[in-house]
C-alpha cells in the first residue's frame, strides 16, 4: 500500500488534546488517526452512484 499525505486544520486546543491521548496510549497521532478511521462503517457504493471513487 503506498501511504498518502493529509493536511488538515484544527485548533490548538485539539491538536494539544490527541497528542496527549497518543503519548498516553504510546502511539503515534498517525496510529490514533488511523485507528479511528478503521473503525468506521464500510458502505457499499451501488453502481448507478454518481460519487466518485477516490484512487
Amino acid at each position: 500500500m503506498k501511504a498518502k499525505g493529509l493536511h488538515i486544520r484544527i485548533s490548538e486546543r485539539r491538536l494539544n488534546k490527541i497528542r496527549m491521548y497518543a503519548a498516553n496510549k504510546e502511539k503515534t497521532i498517525t496510529q490514533i488517526i488511523e485507528d479511528y478511521i478503521d473503525r468506521l462503517p464500510t458502505t457499499e457504493i451501488d453502481n448507478f452512484s454518481t460519487t466518485p471513487l477516490l484512487k
